[in-house]
């Protein structure tokens, strides 16, 4: 098996050499560390400082200040001489792009510098020139003269450094001969690695970041592998999704890439990038990698023993499937499920006491009495699930409602209705089975119910049969994957829907919970749905004060149906698996940032949230505009104080905007390139 991570079936951190951050130990066996970047001026001394101060008394163990310039760079001694002088040791990170001296200026004033291979010596103009091996060592050469001299200095000042390298700000170099890849990615991170290492430098942390999830995830597995192949030991890694957004969306992109990671032992410092004020971030951070220290958890429940049957170890050379390119699982075609279906959505209605066609609004389906129509939306789910309940009305055409056996028993109109059997019932004969067969799957939790082989191959042989499986594992997402993987072992294609329970309090906790152990799984091509529901005491607690108990990141949903039913929605959307609407490529802020990011996020996604599947990056300055934003469709790029460029891709079709009119010129934008459509958020259907 090629290699990039200690277990398959069990969490086990990756081990890694320990990096000193002035008084911070990373990597190795120290704790996952969290950080954040500041969004003021770094010429502004007391706003820089005061934000750092918010960050740190939140909870950030790192604080990275933008110094796109020597000046910054500079005024960086002054910013940690303040922080240092209010009583905080917390160590400072320069962040540095295309300013090479800048850099040097920095490793002697903070703790550690970022530079991005992409642009710290290359540069990205977008042009495609075919290098011959001796053009490109020499160019090569050129980086190891200008990149040298900062390795010195961090040398000498026992500065740390991260190489961070960005999927969309790749050099025309590393484009030409890699193309738009991963494996450019980690190539353009190793050379200046192999610099670094040339000195006898090692205080080094590395990072692979990308706003796609499937491309973040590959790259940073990929470099895993290369280090091990290459130095045979591995250095410290920052994780984070670039650009995430704000809101859910951002919390749950961020969950699904990071979370991917820390599920395999993977992350030594993560960073969650939000358009939001800068301390917010960290309790996401923290909601992150508790969930990896069960000390830092209140919750009772995670700290039950785990059950006593052991998960098999992965004990084979090949895979059957590859973690570094993604591939949907191939499955039989049931119904709407598996074969080339998107995933499906199960929502849980089931703790609701009497199901009326008003409680199906909380799900995607509104119904008029007046004209005796449903309209549906783009995020309706697919099933619900009712449990031992009836219905006494007839559901819209494109819904099937999921009941126990003795509940579908009942039912007049049975094909409106699909059975969920536990194994040794469906298995023994019952006749209540349906045209599609729910079969649940407890995984790994206790040898006595453990499903045998024998079942498992009629299972097999069934072409009604749905799995759902579900483990109550503390990492259950490695116990879900390990069954996967026997099951592709064994050729068995039934289609799996994966089933997660939340045991936690808050939304912001179910929503990394959800993102974490589904979004780990879709993101490797495994899953033809997702059906997510919370145990009894969390339900309640949620219910109780949604609202309150959601905060301000949850104001479109107004209880816990349509929350777990967004939820799903959105880990499909940030997984790249399905696309129910609109995707915003958000840069966190800055101190380069020339406009107002929250405020123009929340204009932009206003007008133009109802494009399901156009791709809009809002960028606050060029650092982050074409590079950062090669995922997008559209891009809206600060490129002034008070002035914007629009792009389409990658090229620009309006320069210096003034920004009072950006956004009708963007709207303007949408309609030529044919994906504008005016806001219509159902259909109806009969």
């Amino acid at each position: 098996m090629q290699f990039y991570c200690h277990s398959l079936s069990s969490y086990k951190r990756l081990k890694t050499r320990e990096v000193r951050i002035g008084d911070l130990l990373l990597g190795a066996n120290h704790p996952i560390r969290l950080q954040t970047m500041t969004t003021t001026d770094t010429m502004n001394t007391e706003a820089t400082v005061a934000e750092a101060i918010r960050c740190i008394e939140a909870g950030a163990e790192l604080i990275r200040i933008t110094a796109p310039s020597k000046k910054e760079a500079e005024n960086l001694a002054n910013i940690k001489k303040a922080i240092r002088e209010r009583g905080y040791n917390t160590p400072l990170v320069a962040d540095i792009h295309f300013t090479p001296n800048a850099a040097e200026i920095a490793a002697k004033i903070v703790e550690k510098v970022r530079v991005n291979p992409g642009n710290y010596v290359d540069k990205k103009k977008f042009e495609q020139i075919d290098y011959t091996d001796e053009a490109y060592n020499e160019e090569l050469d050129r980086i190891r003269d200008r990149f040298t001299p900062l390795v010195r200095i961090c040398k000498e000042y026992g500065t740390a450094m991260r190489i961070g390298t960005n999927h969309g700000s790749l050099g025309d170099r590393i484009m030409s001969r890699y193309g738009d890849t991963t494996i450019g990615m980690v190539e353009s991170a190793m050379e200046f690695l192999r610099i670094c290492r040339d000195e006898d430098y090692h205080n080094i942390v590395l990072s692979m970041k990308a706003s796609n999830t499937h491309v973040m995830v590959e790259a940073y597995r990929l470099l895993i592998q290369q280090m091990d192949a290459e130095f045979g030991e591995l250095y410290p890694l920052h994780l984070g999704v670039t650009e995430a957004g704000d809101g859910e969306d951002g919390r749950i992109k961020s969950a699904v890439g990071i979370g991917a990671l820390l599920e395999d032992g993977i992350g030594d410092t993560v960073r969650v990038s939000l358009t939001e004020d800068a301390e917010l971030e960290i309790p996401v951070c923290y909601d992150l990698v508790k969930r990896y220290d069960y000390s830092l958890s209140s919750n009772k429940e995670v700290l039950e023993k785990e059950p006593s049957f052991v998960i098999p170890p992965f004990n084979g050379t090949h895979l059957p499937y590859s973690p570094f390119e993604y591939k949907r699982r191939d499955s039989n075609e049931i119904s709407n499920i598996g074969g080339a279906h998107v995933p499906v959505v199960m929502a849980d209605l089931s703790k609701l006491n009497h199901i009326t066609p008003a409680d199906l609004l909380q799900v995607g389906y509104q119904y008029s009495e007046k004209l005796d129509k449903w309209f549906i939306g783009d995020r309706a789910a697919d099933y619900i699930f009712i449990g031992y309940q009836n219905l006494d009305f007839q559901l819209p055409g494109t819904l099937k409602a999921v009941v126990y056996p003795p509940a579908y028993d009942l039912q007049e109109h049975k094909e409106q209705f699909c059975p969920l059997f536990e194994v040794d019932n469906y298995l023994a004969g019952a006749d209540q089975k349906g045209k599609v067969n729910f079969v649940h799957i407890p995984i790994y939790s206790d040898p006595a119910t453990d499903i045998s082989a024998e079942a498992l191959n009629q299972l097999a042989a069934d072409p009604t049969v749905v799995l759902i499986l579900s483990s109550n594992r503390k990492n259950a997402m490695q116990a879900i994957r390990r069954f996967i993987i026997e099951l592709e072992e064994k050729n068995i294609n039934n289609p799996v829907i994966i089933s997660t329970s939340s045991h936690w309090q808050t939304a912001d906790e179910h929503l990394i919970h959800f993102s974490t152990e589904a979004g780990g799984l879709l993101v490797d091509g495994m899953g033809d749905g997702v059906f997510f529901h919370l145990k009894t005491a969390s339900y309640k607690a949620l219910a109780g004060n949604f609202q309150a108990a959601a905060g301000r990141n949850y104001q479109q949903n107004t209880n816990v149906e349509q929350f777990l039913n967004a939820t799903a929605f959105s880990i499909l959307q940030a997984s790249r698996t399905r696309i129910s609407k609109t995707e915003y490529i958000s840069c966190p802020s800055c101190g380069r940032t020339l406009f107002d990011l929250q405020e123009t996020t929340a204009k932009i996604r206003a007008v133009t949230n109802h494009l399901k599947g156009v791709k809009i990056a809002i960028m606050g300055c060029i650092v982050n505009g074409p590079g950062e934003m090669a995922d997008a469709d559209f891009g809206y790029v600060g490129s002034g104080v008070g002035k914007i460029t629009l792009y389409k891709g990658k090229e620009v079709v309006k320069r210096n905007i003034d920004s009072e009119i950006a956004v009708g010129e963007l709207i303007n934008l949408l309609k030529d390139g044919g994906v504008w459509v005016d806001p219509e958020h159902q259909q109806t259907i009969s």
